[in-house]
């Protein structure tokens, strides 16, 4: 799955567009990698995001196979690291 879609998907985000618009100001990062909106994203990864005052950190636990999921269910799809 792309990253921008999991952010969307997994609730990290609210819509994808924001989701696009802080992969384009590199703010994101795989395996501290700075990626693009198309890098897939696998279980294990960790997906940094850089805020302007804070940092967080989270690592994937499973992919979803729909478009969107439940605020109740995130803690099945990615784990909050810091």
């Amino acid at each position: 799955m792309r990253i921008d879609k999991f952010l969307n998907a997994v609730n990290i985000t609210k819509r994808r567009s924001i989701a696009q618009d802080m992969l384009a100001n590199k703010v994101v990062c795989i395996n501290n990698v700075v990626v693009k909106p198309s890098k897939k994203v696998a279980l294990g990864d960790t997906i940094t995001i850089n805020y302007l005052e804070s940092t967080k950190k989270y690592e994937v636990l499973k992919l979803p196979t729909t478009k969107s999921t439940p605020k109740s269910l995130q803690v099945e799809y990615i784990k909050e690291l810091s």
